[in-house]
């Protein structure tokens, strides 16, 4: 073998180890560099997908009703009588009509301090007047009372907004407001931790229909309630109480206090196991009252 051909053997050699070299790099800097390039892509994905849609692509748990908040309850439409009769139909009483207009047939008269749900937005203009349609948006014991539509005259009415009926809930913030009601003195004091914020004569239950001692929270509250009797298995007498206000329920089977604008005989015994207020003192009770607040009945 001359020295030529070992050379160009040596030559060729030495070139095909390089190429096969140069093949192997590339393969291995293809294979090394596409996780790279893939897990950067999906990075950059990650990082550039908005919060919530990867929140809610990903979340696999139930939705759940919303708590009982304050902010669950909107505020609804009220009005109050008012220029009317007192509590005995002594004065002009307010004339509930079929239908807006002067012409309409009276269904029923109502007294002063009566809180009712009406339709303020879409008031009807007739006679020189504006009408509010009453609404009844609760279950009535006796619906056939009602008979039809009722509207009211505006000018005999002080309309406002306040929030519908509210319940207590396991989410309900924790109050130290307290109510202490004595059927021995016949009076009621509001306490928020040892200040006392009101101090009033009421009226609790008559002896056949006693409130009922205990402690108690306050588990539902709203500002009207039509109240009705009688009650099955509990009082025969007929009553018929359109608009009761400023209600605090404390018991399942119906105790509440509330205002009371068919009588005065705050101070002794006279509703059939309510706790009767003056008005004026129950729209203040109502504001000030907490769902939560304790209420003790006590002789």
């Amino acid at each position: 073998m001359t020295r030529l051909e070992y050379y160009s053997r040596h030559l060729v050699a030495l070139i095909i180890f390089f190429i096969l070299g140069l093949i192997t790099l590339i393969l291995w800097t293809i294979i090394s560099d596409t996780p790279k390039a893939q897990t950067k892509k999906v990075v950059s994905v990650i990082q550039s997908e908005p919060p919530a849609i990867a929140t809610s692509s990903t979340s696999t748990a139930p939705r759940t009703k919303p708590p009982l908040t304050s902010e669950v309850y909107p505020r609804l439409s009220y009005i109050m009588v008012t220029s009317s009769c007192d509590y005995n139909f002594n004065g002009d009483c307010v004339r509930i009509r079929s239908g807006p207009g002067l012409e309409a047939a009276v269904v029923t008269k109502l007294r002063n301090d009566v809180v009712l749900r009406a339709d303020t937005d879409a008031a009807i203009e007739k006679d020189g007047l504006l009408w509010y349609k009453i609404l009844f948006d609760e279950t009535l014991r006796y619906s056939e009372r009602v008979g039809g539509d009722w509207y009211i005259a505006s000018e005999f009415t002080i309309p406002f907004t306040e929030k519908g009926p509210q319940w207590i809930s396991s989410t309900t913030p924790p109050t130290s407001k307290r109510i202490i009601v004595d059927r021995g003195e016949q009076s009621l004091r509001a306490y928020n931790g040892e200040e006392i914020y009101l101090d009033i004569k009421i009226s609790t239950g008559l002896e056949l229909t006693p409130t009922p001692r205990g402690e108690f929270t306050v588990y539902m509250k709203t500002p009207t309630r039509y109240m009705q009797g009688p009650l099955p298995g509990i009082s025969k007498q007929y009553y018929d109480l359109p608009g009761v206000p400023w209600n605090l329920y404390f018991t399942k089977e119906g105790a509440v206090i509330h205002g009371a604008y068919w009588h005065q005989s705050f101070g002794k015994p006279y509703s059939h196991g309510c706790v009767n207020v003056n008005p004026r003192d129950a729209e203040r009770l109502y504001n000030w009252a907490d769902l939560g607040t304790q209420v003790v009945v006590r002789d």
